[in-house]
């Protein structure tokens, strides 16, 4: 596995070995000792798989306090845009986004760690996209930004966005909680 690091403190995308033949392909998509090595020094409690359909965009969702979630996120089938906002207050990347096309034909991982907000609009006919946690779902500690907040200048790669009515009526990224802090 290749982990590559992202301008984002933290953030890293992940490029698995992968073998293929005539049959198809393996590749090996989690190894906690080869993790672990690589900074990620996480337990993972909870594994989410979610399809959609093309336009769809799921985001921009995080959770507070002792909640607060890393997710290790893949493209099983299709192809999306997934999408990290820095929302740790003090980041010299602070209120910036990265974006990642995953898909299942290149196979990569996003490593989102606690202190992002994190969506993904898809781009396929259809896609299965599968992430890890590091925390459980905690419907108290949940919260959202606006996936099309002006300010954040997302651009999501698809014209008529499919979003949730409570995706739609989440806060914009000013009216945020400091919630998350920067230590390096």
């Amino acid at each position: 596995m290749e982990f590559i690091k992202t301008p984002f403190e933290g953030l890293l995308i992940i490029k698995p070995k992968v073998f293929g033949d005539e049959r198809g392909y393996f590749l090996e998509s989690f190894r906690k000792n080869v993790f672990s090595e690589n900074g990620i020094n996480f337990d993972f409690v909870q594994s989410n798989i979610s399809k959609s359909r093309q336009g769809t965009v799921r985001g921009l969702h995080y959770q507070i306090g002792e909640m607060a979630q890393g997710k290790l996120c893949q493209v099983i089938y299709g192809e999306v845009l997934d999408v990290a906002l820095d929302i740790r207050f003090g980041s010299p990347t602070f209120g910036k986004h990265y974006s990642q096309i995953l898909s299942e034909k290149n196979h990569l991982q996003m490593w989102i760690p606690p202190g992002f907000a994190h969506g993904f609009s898809v781009l396929s006919q259809e896609a299965i996209f599968y992430y890890k946690c590091t925390k459980y779902y905690s419907k108290e500690n949940e919260r959202a930004i606006r996936f099309n907040d002006p300010d954040l200048n997302i651009d999501w790669k698809v014209e008529n966005p499919i979003v949730s009515e409570k995706d739609m009526s989440a806060k914009f990224f000013k009216e945020i909680n400091h919630d998350f802090f920067f230590n390096k």
